[in-house]
């Protein structure tokens, strides 16, 4: 029998549901992405201009981190949804429980294999005398409680797919409050440095991880851990890698791009172009996190529809989705090129690290537009199953085109070049992401291209 969550994506309004699913999981990927606001607004006020860079020297640590973490969750998350639509609970709660497993033990093997290489790592990221002591005392913190980031963040996940994304909005906006409360008690009263920053973020998400479970041992939620859902399924471990790869590759790519990013900011800018980018990544972090609030809204939707062969809701849950990830992306754009100097003075007071906060996200920001459009497609694709598609687009900005442009338009333009790198890549992948949409509808048994136009 459907119950009522399932007969809501079935039957009810697609601007209702993506207003109900999208609001909760936008108000909790904003507050995430403060985690990283927080963290470098403390730290720049209270630690130092070179902190910042040091705390950027990171991001490729903490993105692959992340990427493991997504090629469990995301997978889970996409394949729970689906088989909600088929209406198959007993193969969602056994893909939950595989999750679960699958995050320890990957969380584990990462930190154990990060902190032995710490040092090494960072150092061929960029990091200098200057900055090393900075990014190493935050990292040991953060791959401490590598497994519980995992979890915190691929079992909320699930809990949104699976029909709870009130919960899910509360959850983050638990940790978020945790944080802001932790970090300037850490940093200022005990004089924890950056280190009390990474403190601050660990217990935060702990903390988030504790509510999330009790969702999950709850006995009144439908979709829960059971007796038996722990043994690992082959079949549903191949499953959750070929629909996670997808975003797996996204962040695994970021993580390149990040460590590309960083040395050639600092041989054309210095170290403090390293800590200007880290800035500049916060703030393109809050738009994308939003756009990804309203993919998470659209992906169940998206997921049930297809399972239970919809067509139509699916494309207009699509549409309406693309529409209001671009208004996003317009007022990020806006935020960048008038308002740069607030953006940047509330993250230091460091002058030199404000003008080249100033001059980069200018440049950097150019193109964001249209970045609504191809991560919404992406995150389509992969909410389908079709994870091949996904992958396709996914390489197509993070590896075809920018890798190239960072590596040659820097010989040309200088530090104007590593800044225009990204959004000469964005502007080629929206192109490459509209022929492949309009083609997949075209040769689709399922649509017919007359719903792109509807």
């Amino acid at each position: 029998m459907m119950d009522s969550r399932s007969f809501a994506l079935e039957n009810e309004k697609i601007g209702k549901l993506l207003f109900a699913y999208s609001l909760p999981a936008i108000i909790a990927s904003t507050a995430s992405s403060l985690y990283n606001i927080i963290d470098r607004m403390f730290i720049g006020q209270g630690v130092g201009a070179y902190a910042i860079s040091g705390l950027a020297l990171t991001f490729p640590i903490m993105n692959l981190s992340v990427a493991f973490g997504t090629l469990v969750g995301a997978g889970a998350a996409s394949i729970v949804s689906i088989r909600m639509g088929e209406n198959k609970e007993a193969e969602a709660t056994h893909v939950l429980g595989n999750a679960f497993v699958l995050n320890i033990i990957i969380g584990i093997i990462y930190s154990v294999l990060a902190l032995a290489f710490l040092d090494d790592m960072l150092i061929l990221f960029g990091a200098s005398e200057l900055t090393l002591p900075y990014a190493r005392d935050f990292m040991r913190v953060i791959l401490f409680g590598n497994v519980m980031t995992h979890l915190f963040f691929g079992l909320n996940g699930i809990m949104r797919a699976s029909g709870y994304p009130l919960k899910a909005m509360v959850t983050t906006i638990i940790t978020v409050v945790a944080n802001l409360i932790l970090a300037p008690l850490f940093i200022y009263v005990f004089g924890w440095g950056i280190k009390g920053a990474a403190w601050a973020t660990l217990l935060s998400q702990t903390v988030g991880l504790v509510w999330v479970m009790l969702h999950f041992f709850n006995k009144d939620t439908s979709i829960r851990f059971r007796r038996g859902c722990f043994s690992l399924d082959r079949k549903i471990i191949a499953d959750i890698f070929s629909i996670g790869m997808s975003p797996f590759l996204i962040h695994a790519c970021s993580c390149l791009i990040t460590i590309l990013m960083n040395l050639q900011l600092k041989e054309y800018g210095g170290d403090l172009a390293v800590g200007a980018f880290g800035i500049i990544n916060s703030i393109v972090g809050v738009v994308v996190m939003v756009i990804f609030g309203f993919t998470q809204g659209m992906q169940p939707i998206v997921g049930f529809n297809y399972g239970a062969r919809q067509p139509e809701r699916v494309t207009k849950a699509l549409k309406l989705t693309v529409c209001c990830a671009s208004i996003v992306a317009v007022a990020g754009f806006s935020l960048a090129m008038f308002f740069p100097w607030h953006i940047a003075r509330f993250f230091t007071t460091d002058s030199t690290l404000i003008s080249l906060t100033i001059y980069g996200i200018r440049i950097y920001m150019m193109m964001i537009p249209v970045v609504g459009f191809q991560i919404v497609t992406s995150n389509f694709f992969q909410s389908i199953g079709k994870a091949e598609l996904a992958i396709v687009l996914s390489l197509s900005r993070q590896v075809l085109f920018i890798i190239p442009f960072l590596i040659f338009m820097p010989k040309f333009f200088s530090l104007s070049g590593v800044w225009a790198a990204q959004p000469a890549a964005d502007l080629l992948a929206a192109v490459v992401t509209a022929v492949t949409l309009n083609l997949f509808y075209r040769k689709s048994p399922l649509f017919n291209s007359k719903q792109i136009g509807e």
